[in-house]
Parts: structure tokens; C-alpha cells; sequence
């Protein structure tokens, strides 16, 4: 990628004053503006907004949408309300996390939000299964971006379309691998996407403060929510992150990937399990993503960190992925090197 075509996917709001830049997928968008604890602690008290225009947007119109949608994913689809939404996930035939979509439908066409740079795929795979159904899809990210929002409503009449996280649930004929009602840690996590015309990004904003994406990331890994493509690799099934209790209904017509998640719910565990981690902040510097964490005696692997973030009040934490019989209340070590306590889901 040359200079200039990078420059027309950075934000206009990392020109903002103390905005820095940030890596990996997250390029493209604020890491922080300068202070991120600071920022963490104004979308804790639901005054900050995130841009998260680097997501992709894509666009499902025509009267067999839902119906649609809701034979190629793994979520209940067909009756979705307007302005009311939802989380699906495309699967590959083995069951293995392809793409998370987050959907909202303003009764007209379905909005369906993406991780940054997969909006191409997503509308190519959606496209190749058209058919000869009435619907049309559209890769939109040029024209529109999102906002994250620590709020958890609904939009109204005259307002962008607005996705509502339902993270932790449970949503409808599911099943949870973890914590249920108010014993979840993210039972208190409230979060939304606003889909707002990219001209129009600073106007969205409407002078609120804007926390990057390292403040939202703190938030997200504290409630224990998976993200695709980061807390996932190529034979992640959405048991090992106890991704059912949001995205998949149990009871539906046959999607793309419903034989394993059948299988697995019904005849046995799956090979891993998502835990969440204190770091004990003994290094210089935190382990990046995709560092392998051993027991304290050494060995072979037993996992991999998925998320790391630092928390304005529990410090250094992470989420990771992690055989099925590790023990609950294991030490392990990071790279061999850096201890840390495993808080894990309840087998």
C-alpha cells in the first residue's frame, strides 16, 4: 500500500489534538488521544464516544433480507424488528469462526458491521449466495463509519441506524459455557455502534469527548466479550469463547456450520476455553497477543493469550484461550517469563 491510499484510510478524527495512531487491526483509528485512563473512566461514566470508523459496513436490501440472512448464519433472523438487533456469526462448513456481523434492519435494508477489512469478503461471500432471491449487498464502507457509544438503547425514528450489543445475554434458544445473570463480569456492559454518514463523523461526534480504541478494549476485555479475528484463529468454534450465549440459536433452519455446533453442545466440551487473565505487571512491558502461556513447572503450551489491555484499575489484563482441563485456579507463565493468576469460566 502506497503513502496516499494509506492517508485516505486514516480518520479524520486522528486529527484531533493529542490523537495517536493506532497498530495492527486497529490502525487507522485512535489508540488514545493522550490519556487512556482518563478516556476509559469518561466511557465508564457513558460521556466518551470511539471511533471506530476502520470497521466495515455493508448494506443487504430487498424484500428476502432477513429470511436471507437468516439461512447463512447462525443466528434467529427472520423475524428481526426494525431498529431492533442482533449478532450472527458466519461459520465455515467445520463450524470454525469466519466473520461476527453485527446487524440492525431500519425496514428497508439490514445493516451488518464488520471487523476492519473484512467488509470485502463478507460482501463477496454474501453476494456469491444470492441466488435467485430478491436481495442486493453492498459494500459501503466508503460512504459510511462507525461510532461506539457506552450505551445501551435502541434507535429511534430519525436517528442513524444504531447496533446494541447484547453481549453478555443470553439471547433466545442458546446455551452458556459461563456465568449467567448478574455473576457475568459483563453483566453491567453497555455498548453500541452508531452507522452514521463518513462525511459526517465529526458531526456525529457533536463535541463529546472521544476515548481511543486502547480505553475500549480495557472495557471489552474486562467482560470477558470476544472480538473476531482477534480472540479467534482459523479452528476457533464459538463454544471455546462462550460466543452461543449471543450468537447462535440452537433451534433454527440449517446454516453453514450448524452440524458442529450441534455436535458439540450436545455430545461433549469443546477442545478450549476462553479465560481471563491478570497480568502481573512484573516486566517492563505487557506480552503482545498470541504469546503462549505454560504452567509454572514449564512444559508444553497449554494456551495463548487472545487480548491484552490495560485496565484503569485492575492493571495489565488479558483474555486467552486455553486447554479445556486446565486447572481453575493455575499459575501459568507468559512466554516462560511473566506470571499470571487465571480467573477462568466455571467448567
Amino acid at each position: 500500500m502506497d503513502q496516499d491510499e494509506n492517508e485516505d484510510e486514516m480518520s479524520v478524527l486522528l486529527e484531533q489534538p493529542g490523537a495517536v495512531d493506532g497498530t495492527g487491526v486497529d490502525a487507522g483509528v485512535a489508540a488514545h488521544y493522550g490519556n487512556p485512563h482518563r478516556e476509559q473512566r469518561l466511557l465508564e461514566e457513558g460521556l466518551a464516544v470511539v471511533d471506530l470508523s476502520h470497521r466495515g459496513v455493508v448494506t443487504v436490501s430487498g424484500p428476502d433480507r432477513l429470511s436471507w440472512l437468516h439461512s447463512l448464519t447462525s443466528q434467529q433472523l427472520s423475524d428481526l424488528a426494525p431498529r431492533r438487533s442482533a449478532e450472527t456469526l458466519i461459520l465455515s462448513p467445520k463450524g470454525h469462526i469466519e466473520h461476527a456481523l453485527h446487524v440492525v434492519d431500519d425496514g428497508e435494508r439490514t445493516w451488518l458491521t464488520t471487523e476492519p477489512g473484512a467488509a470485502p469478503a463478507v460482501a463477496g461471500w454474501l453476494d456469491s449466495m444470492r441466488f435467485m432471491l430478491r436481495v442486493e449487498v453492498e459494500d459501503v464502507t466508503d460512504r459510511y463509519a462507525v461510532l461506539g457509544e457506552p450505551v445501551a438503547r435502541e434507535s429511534v425514528e430519525g436517528e442513524p441506524p444504531a447496533w446494541v450489543d447484547p453481549w453478555p445475554g443470553p439471547v433466545g434458544d442458546t446455551y452458556c459455557y459461563g456465568p449467567e445473570g448478574e455473576e457475568h463480569p459483563g453483566a453491567g456492559w453497555a455498548w453500541r455502534e452508531l452507522v452514521v454518514p463518513r462525511d459526517g463523523l465529526e458531526e456525529a461526534v457533536a463535541g463529546r469527548p472521544l476515548a481511543g480504541t486502547w480505553a475500549a478494549e480495557a472495557l471489552r476485555v474486562a467482560a470477558w466479550r470476544p472480538r473476531a479475528g482477534v480472540d479467534t484463529d482459523h479452528r476457533t468454534i464459538p463454544h471455546e469463547l462462550d460466543w452461543l450465549r449471543t450468537a447462535v440459536h440452537l433451534h433454527k433452519g440449517c446454516y453453514r456450520g450448524q452440524e458442529t455446533i450441534a455436535r458439540v453442545k450436545n455430545l461433549g466440551r469443546p477442545p478450549r476455553r476462553v479465560v481471563f487473565l491478570h497480568l502481573d505487571g512484573s516486566g517492563h512491558v505487557i506480552p503482545e497477543a498470541g504469546a503462549e502461556l505454560t504452567g509454572v513447572d514449564g512444559g508444553r503450551a497449554v494456551g495463548r493469550l487472545t487480548s491484552v489491555a490495560r485496565h484503569a484499575e485492575d492493571g495489565p489484563i488479558a483474555l486467552a484461550l486455553v486447554k479445556r482441563n486446565l486447572d481453575e485456579t493455575a499459575t501459568l507463565l507468559i512466554d516462560s517469563t511473566s506470571a499470571a493468576q487465571t480467573v477462568v469460566v466455571p467448567g
